[in-house]
């Protein structure tokens, strides 16, 4: 006789959604602990949830990019498994993790093959999960396939917080040029392999990233290029 332990550690059938992962706790209504409220909602505790590894058959056209792109990926199912760390569907779309050391060659499969040809990646987006202990810093990239009618996926790499570098993609999708400087700016990961990786936003002598968790709240005069704003407490009052 099974127990409902044992049922938890089932894997899920082909086809279903998986339970979400649980990587932490969140305090609060907005997860702020010492903001002085007074209504009681400080005190909630919600667990913050990301979705789990999907399991085949993913539906839609999801299942064609992940058979065109072992194909293309050489070396068979030896090969995806390196490169590819887990696809994630959520929300009706499609997450590819890809191991860093293997970003490069996936996008220019990605990129190339006549079956896939997802000729437009529209920027890379940075991500801090302090707690997530050895992948801390991600970078999210979204791809578009004008070719195939506008199929869209996404990319996501990780790296720790302790070696935050992930390969450029600059020579594969020329456009990500300044995305990766605004994501290198904001979030301190630096891509190896990248022409000219320096600062976008900020002055090429500010400390620090500013859209890191750990970066302080308030109280610092930002000076972007060509400007200058106050910290909050010097800020004009609308009042």
């Amino acid at each position: 006789m099974s127990n409902a332990g044992e049922k938890d550690n089932l894997p899920a059938a082909p086809g279903s959604a998986p339970e979400p992962v649980v990587i932490g706790s969140r305090q609060g209504m907005f997860g702020v602990s010492d903001g002085g409220d007074t209504s009681g909602y400080g005190g909630l505790v919600a667990p913050v949830l990301f979705p789990a590894a999907a399991v085949r058959p993913y539906g839609g056209y999801f299942d064609e990019v992940v058979d065109h792109l072992e194909r293309a990926l050489g070396g068979g199912s030896t090969s995806y498994a390196r490169a590819i760390e887990r696809v994630v569907i959520d929300r009706g779309e499609m997450t590819v993790f890809v191991a860093r050391e293997h970003l490069v060659g996936v996008a220019r499969a990605l990129r190339d093959d006549p079956t896939l040809r997802f000729e437009m990646c529209t920027g890379v987006s940075g991500v801090h999960y302090p707690h997530e202990v050895g992948r801390e810093l991600h970078a999210v990239y979204h791809l578009l396939s004008i070719t195939n009618g506008g199929r869209r996926i996404r990319l996501e790499v990780s790296c720790p917080d302790d070696d935050r570098h992930i390969p450029s993609i600059v020579e594969v999708y020329p456009a990500n040029d300044w995305h990766e400087r605004e994501t290198w700016d904001m979030f301190g990961i630096e891509f190896d392999g990248h022409p000219a990786l320096t600062r976008i936003l900020m002055p090429d002598d500010w400390p620090g990233h500013p859209q890191r968790k750990d970066y302080p709240l308030g109280g610092i005069p930002v000076e972007y290029k060509g400007a200058t704003i106050p910290p909050p407490d010097q800020r004009r009052s609308y009042n």
